[in-house]
């Protein structure tokens, strides 16, 4: 029984050793100056890797410009963006409840270009790319919703859904310092044999040159509203 004991309390005595040895003055097995040297060391040694995350992070700033990616080479041309943002339109006329949502959602998109806020704007001349030497106090030409005519909204608040003759808006995706060759316009075809009669605002699809070339989120945003 005495060995038992003895064994217990030897067990019990080296566990407790090992959490703090009063005799050594050991805590997990490592005296004081031994933690405050690896403590140091870890200290110095992660400080040394944020100083040269921080350095190479700065230096690669330095080569970026505010206004320009200093790569462009992954989209060439420019994409289109579509309002209604759905790749099949199911118009019932007669049922305004159905085509409520596309309504909503040309009106919000067109808040931003109501004529008022693009008075604005600077009033471009057409025809020709607006160039603008000072990058950093960039205007931006109007483009007002009235243009659209029955597509505007202003007129017909049911953009033509309600007639039977829906309204689609086609955007074009903005990439820094595009300035297309010839006169840039939009054509739209139906997937059938018979013809379809489309109208098109501003008339046969033209996209002004004045609007062209684009210079940045960070310039253009901060003249104009950029949606």
């Amino acid at each position: 029984m005495a060995n038992k004991e003895e064994k217990a309390e030897g067990k019990e005595s080296s566990w407790k050793d090992f959490i703090y040895n009063p005799r050594t003055g050991e805590f997990l097995g490592r005296t004081a100056s031994s933690w405050a040297l690896i403590f140091l060391f870890y200290l110095v040694f992660y400080g040394f890797l944020a100083g040269m995350f921080t350095l190479t992070m700065w230096v690669m700033l330095q080569t970026l410009d505010d206004y320009t990616p200093r790569y462009r080479d992954r989209v060439a041309n420019p994409g289109l963006m579509i309002r209604p943002s759905e790749l099949e339109l199911e118009v019932n006329r007669s049922n305004p409840q159905q085509y409520s949502k596309y309504v909503n959602e040309l009106e919000s998109f067109l808040k931003d270009y109501n004529d008022a806020l693009q008075e604005e704007n600077e009033q471009c001349p057409g025809g020709k790319y607006y160039e603008q030497d000072d990058i950093e106090n960039i205007k931006v030409c109007q483009f007002k919703r009235s243009k659209l005519r029955q597509c505007s909204g202003l007129a017909d608040p049911d953009f033509g859904y309600a007639e039977g003759q829906p309204c689609v808006l086609l955007k074009l995706n903005r990439i820094i310092g595009l300035m297309p060759l010839g006169e840039p316009y939009i054509n739209c075809t139906a997937k059938r044999d018979t013809l379809l009669q489309m109208q098109y605002f501003p008339s046969g699809g033209q996209i002004d040159k004045m609007y062209f070339p684009y210079y940045g989120k960070k310039a253009h945003c901060c003249a104009a509203c950029c949606v």
